[in-house]
């Protein structure tokens, strides 16, 4: 198991397709875009958290309460979309450690750095994870 963590990255390092896959440049890029991705939605739900223990549904005004109550309800499904979201950087995350990182988890072949850059948390490459969703596709519309 490789150890990412002990690499420092210029403030202004980008994966580079020259260099090689998943090096430990690559790897140490995104475990540090992961947990800053993580941090931040970790911070967004102690906010909610603050919001939901410090407001009040103290409203008079019934359609005022009832908008109040339509805004947190939002929120929280949100802050759960964002609970799901930390799972998979957890997964990702896991994935460096042990690196698998950026093979796909059909065919074992890279996921691709744009790819990587552009959603962090996939695990398939993209031929199949568009085969994944033609299939979906396909058992939804029978259903």
């Amino acid at each position: 198991m490789t150890t990412t963590s002990s690499i420092i990255l210029p403030p202004d390092y980008k994966p580079c397709k020259k260099e090689e896959y998943m090096c430990d440049e690559h790897k140490e890029y995104f475990r540090q875009k992961l947990l800053q991705w993580k941090k931040n939605l970790l911070e967004l739900s102690e906010d909610t958290l603050f919001e939901l223990k410090e407001g009040g549904l103290n409203r008079p005004d019934i359609a005022d309460r009832a908008s109040e109550e339509t805004d947190k309800a939002l929120e929280l499904r949100t802050r759960d979309r964002a609970r799901k979201l930390i799972s998979k950087i957890n997964s990702a995350l896991s994935r460096i450690e042990d690196d698998s990182y950026g093979f796909c988890e059909d065919t074992g072949e890279p996921i691709g750095l744009d790819r990587l850059e552009a959603r962090p948390v996939a695990t398939l490459c993209l031929e199949a994870q568009e085969r994944h969703e033609r299939m979906e596709k396909t058992y939804n519309d029978d259903a």
